[in-house]
């Protein structure tokens, strides 16, 4: 090879390095600005935004992103490397299963109405005719005659994912019911339409609304650690092969005893049993 062309050869070599090494420092540096990505469940999200919150505040200097954006964006988000580490309030699907999944809570899913409705209970039977449309008016249940109104969360979150399952089984939800995209949205239009019926994670049921029982059983902390109440599901963090570093730190953070009774008093049920 010529004197020139190893000059020429030793020159893209430098300018290819240097990009190289620009781009890493890039990449570091917005890594850096926009620190631990953790995104999907808006079920999860609240209270991972709490959990970050209080990690944060532990931790200074280190930066934890809560999004929301529903089970599947989650599940989507960690296997593309979007985030860091990805929220699902369902159960795996058999082709999701080659991420890493870890159990960080469970949670309640609980049926809700207005205060001022008088229902107390509903069987099974009753939810699937209300939701599939069948049962449309309050009246068939021994309530005022006035229609039902249905609300429900969006295709691919992983609390209607859950209802489904559990509850809908083949049936499918009316195409009439109104579709929101959080659980607090349910939450609110039915603290404000003393008709509806919805459903949402039993750790954010508030005064404004009621938790109705479901085959004669309370939806609480005591009948879920019993085993009695049976809509329940796991909050699941997610990374695709061995957590990185930054995403770890959070897990194990989350996974504490201190978290964990943080967890309890957010009204989910920790994954460790009391001693």
């Amino acid at each position: 090879m010529s004197r020139i062309c190893h000059q020429k050869y030793a020159l893209a070599l430098t300018f290819s390095l240097a990009f190289f090494l620009g781009v890493l420092s890039a990449c570091a540096r917005s890594s850096a600005q926009r620190g631990l990505v953790v995104a999907g469940s808006t079920s999860i999200q609240p209270f991972a935004d709490h959990w970050a919150e209080v990690y944060m505040k532990e931790n200074p200097g280190r930066v934890v992103n809560v999004q929301g954006g529903g089970s599947s964006a989650g599940i989507q988000a960690s296997r593309e490397g979007a985030a860091d580490i990805g929220m699902s309030s369902r159960e795996l699907k058999p082709e999701e299963h080659d991420l890493l999944e870890v159990i960080v809570a469970w949670d309640g899913l609980a049926i809700i109405v207005h205060p001022e409705n008088g229902t107390e209970g509903l069987s099974l039977e009753q939810v699937q005719g209300i939701f599939s449309g069948n049962v449309d008016n309050w009246s068939a249940l021994g309530g005022p005659k006035h229609a039902i109104t249905v609300v429900t969360r969006e295709e691919g979150s992983g609390t209607r994912g859950t209802f489904q399952e559990m509850v809908m089984k083949s049936s499918r939800i009316t195409p009439r019911a109104i579709v929101q995209d959080s659980n607090g949205t349910v939450r609110e239009i039915v603290a404000n339409d003393r008709h509806s019926i919805g459903y949402i994670s039993l750790g954010l049921v508030n005064e404004k609304v009621k938790a109705l029982r479901f085959e004669s059983v309370e939806p609480s902390y005591e009948n879920i650690d019993r085993k009695k109440y049976r809509l329940i599901r796991p909050f699941l963090f997610l990374t695709k092969g061995p957590p990185n570093r930054a995403a770890r730190d959070f897990i194990n953070f989350v996974l504490s005893k201190q978290t964990q009774e943080l967890i309890r008093n957010n009204g989910l049920i920790p994954i460790f049993k009391e001693d």
